[in-house]
């Protein structure tokens, strides 16, 4: 029996190992494929998109900033993709997380010492805002049967009118209204960075915590079996007692919550205002971040890496090759693109053969 255990599990192993070098393959070549269709030299553009974002520790310290609030928003929508939901809403909740924050951090600028006390309480109030934000989207979803994703972009687009109302009205700068932001909060009010890594301490701790949390909720619960089996089949989850309107609506808490992390740190640590475009677009670019993981914990923290390193590293490509900085994004979107195709194809090619791809049960 254990051998046989063994040979089974070895096999499994084996067919993983396969299907990744398969995926990178198919990815890398539609990818080259689509470099070349836009007029871009595949391998020169892969060499400054590399020097863009790896070839310094200045860049790479560059990067580890974008990595962060985009493996957290990954992190969060582990949850709503496990229970069968489209969290389109994130830079909704990413953009709610900052408002609290600022709010909160407004309240002590006029403050002495280190400003740890408001410092802990504007991220607890960005963990709730985005929480609070994706509560809406929930709620429509779950008690008025309104789509996830409609209601996600519609109430994205809300957050940002409400950005851009608080930056030209209540929170304008003194004597003027100023698209460069709020007023830019006191030394104390920030999350202190590390001379020698050009990063702050605390806000790798955040993203590692996500990361730990997110696998042992999701891998080592029952919340995280529960919100499985829904996601499996809403209809038979409820023959088994358990209630999936309730179990989504707090699958997007817990997803609006890390989201409004990440706003805070992108308030806290690296604009240490409130700025109209805080949210960088994470939101979106981290669903790209977990569907080309596959979506697996353990896989979000390079492939948003990755992710991160085109962001940063794209500024380079009009500079040096002339070319336009939205290369770097339909490299993104070709990887996605290609990734989903794999995908489609070994689903296909499983449903004909009867049995059930591997690896499925984390979304299906």
């Amino acid at each position: 029996m254990t051998a046989a255990s063994n040979s089974g599990t070895s096999s499994i192993i084996l067919k993983q190992v396969l299907d990744i070098f398969v995926l990178l393959g198919f990815v890398i070549a539609f990818t080259v494929l689509v470099m070349v269709i836009t007029g871009a030299p595949p391998l020169a553009a892969c060499y400054h998109l590399f020097l863009g974002s790896l070839g310094s520790w200045v860049k790479f310290s560059h990067v580890v900033k974008a990595w962060i609030p985009l493996t957290i928003c990954a992190c969060g929508l582990l949850f709503t993709f496990r229970i069968g939901l489209w969290n389109i809403g994130v830079e909704g909740q990413i953009v709610m997380g900052s408002v609290f924050a600022t709010w909160v951090l407004r309240m002590g600028m006029e403050s002495h010492g280190d400003g740890s006390f408001w410092l802990i309480a504007a991220l607890a109030a960005s963990a709730i805002g985005g929480a609070a934000w994706a509560g809406i989207a929930g709620f429509l979803k779950t008690k008025g049967g309104v789509n996830e994703i409609f209601a996600g972009l519609g109430l994205n687009f809300v957050a940002q009118a409400v950005v851009l109302w608080l930056i030209f009205g209540p929170w304008k700068q003194p004597g003027v209204a100023s698209m460069s932001g709020t007023e830019t909060f006191p030394a104390q009010l920030w999350l202190q960075v590390a001379p020698a890594l050009r990063i702050s301490p605390a806000a790798l701790l955040i993203v590692a915590s996500a990361l730990i949390l997110t696998g042992l909720l999701l891998g080592c619960t029952r919340v995280g079996l529960r919100f499985r089996a829904v996601g499996s089949n809403p209809f038979a989850s409820v023959l088994f007692g358990l209630r999936p309107n309730l179990l989504m609506f707090v699958a997007m808490l817990f997803a609006g919550g890390f989201a409004g992390i990440a706003g805070n740190l992108q308030v806290t640590s690296l604009y240490h205002r409130l700025i109209p475009s805080i949210s960088s677009n994470y939101g979106y670019l981290a669903l790209l971040v977990v569907m080309l993981a596959n979506y697996n914990i353990w896989l979000i923290a390079p492939v948003a890496l990755f992710f991160a390193c085109l962001n940063v590293g794209s500024i380079q490509l009009p500079m040096m090759l002339q070319l336009d900085s939205s290369l770097g994004g339909v490299i993104q979107g070709a990887l996605v693109l290609a990734t989903l195709g794999v995908h489609a194809w070994r689903k296909t090619k499983v449903s004909g053969s009867g049995s059930r791809p591997i690896g499925s049960a984390s979304r299906d």
